[in-house]
Parts: C-alpha cells; structure tokens; sequence
C-alpha cells in the first residue's frame, strides 16, 4: 500500500502587519537618524523581536531604503506636485508650503529624514549617505530640467543662472527643515517663505 505523504509544513505566518512596523521605523529613523537609531531602538518600536526584523525587512541598512521609500511616497509627494505648477515661481512656493507643512506636521518627527540621516553618517554608513545623496540628485535634475523650461517660457530673465538658483532653493528648503527641527513653529517658518518669494526672480 502506498504511502501518503503530508504536506510540507508551510512557514510560520507573521504575527504583524509590515506596513504599521515600517511607519513606526520611519518615525525612529527620522527623529534619530540613521546611525543614531539602534536595532533595539527600532524592534521595540516596531513591536517585533530581530529575527522578525531581518526575516521582513533584511538588515538594518535595507529597513532604512524602505523607510526612505515610504517617507518619499509619502510625505514628499508635494515635490511631485510642485513641478506642475504653471510658473516657477509657483513651483518654488508649492515646494516651500508644503515643507513648511510637512516639518511642522503634528503627527510626524520635525525636520528633513534626508538631512539629519546624512549629517551623522559616518564611514561605516557611506552607503546609505550615497543613497539619499544619489536621490538628492533625480530631484534636483527634475528642478533643472523645470527651470530650465520656466526659462524659456520667459518666466524670469535669461541672465538667471539655473543652477546656481537651484543651489540656493536646496539650502533654504534644508534651512526650514533644519529650523523645524529645532522648533520653530509654523507660522514663524510661513513669514520666512513670504519674504523669500518676495525675492523670487520674476520677468
């Protein structure tokens, strides 16, 4: 008589919803960075052991990329936004209300992930430093490439040296998240953008 076999024992599901324990490493990584959000940090946040951690997000570095990915989608996707603005002047003010709105969010950590992530990096995390400098950049080549055309719709002057106004948006956006981190309220860092936009280069 043949044997019947059982079949294979399937894995142990998981006890935890991925998504709610990636939004709360989101939350750790961008009030302490990356370097200065430990594994414990995270897995009691989270609410899993570590080999939960590893199993569902792989090593620490990886759980960063994802947490990068969640905060872009979602709390950056203004930036997305802003570049269909009709002028760049609208583009430039899209970007810096919705920073200003982003930063001063009740529900989130203050500041900019990709700027306190990379400030602290050391040698050992030049990976993760290369990474949101690499994604810096494809924002910044949208910019360019928006500006670019602004320019040649004749939104502003064609002496504007794109890049060097590009460099200038960068720092003041990294200037509000820096200033949002260290308490400024909104209503202070929504002034500062009204004086910017004052100075904003027009035809």
């Amino acid at each position: 008589m043949a044997t019947v076999l059982s079949p294979a024992p399937k894995g142990r599901p998981r006890e935890f919803c991925t998504d709610a324990a990636l939004a709360k490493a989101l939350h750790i990584f961008w009030t302490k960075g990356y370097e200065g959000a430990s594994i414990t940090d995270l897995t009691e946040a989270m609410g899993i052991t570590r080999p939960s951690l590893y199993a569902a997000f792989g090593n620490k570095e990886s759980l960063f990329r994802k947490a990068l990915d969640l905060y872009e989608r979602e709390k950056l996707d203004y930036m997305r936004c802003a570049l269909d603005a009709p002028t760049a002047r609208g583009v430039v003010e899209r970007l810096m209300r919705g920073g200003v709105a982003n930063q001063t969010s009740e529900a989130d950590a203050k500041g900019c992930l990709g700027v306190i992530s990379t400030v602290t990096c050391g040698d050992d995390a030049q990976g993760i430093r290369d990474e949101v400098i690499a994604r810096r950049a494809s924002s910044r080549a949208a910019l360019i490439e928006r500006f670019e055309r602004a320019r040649a719709q004749g939104d502003f002057g064609t002496e504007i040296d794109v890049e060097a106004l590009i460099n200038y948006l960068f720092a003041f956006l990294q200037g509000l998240a820096v200033q949002a981190g260290s308490g400024a309220t909104r209503g202070e860092l929504d002034r500062t953008v009204d004086l910017a936009l004052k100075f904003w280069p027009t035809r």
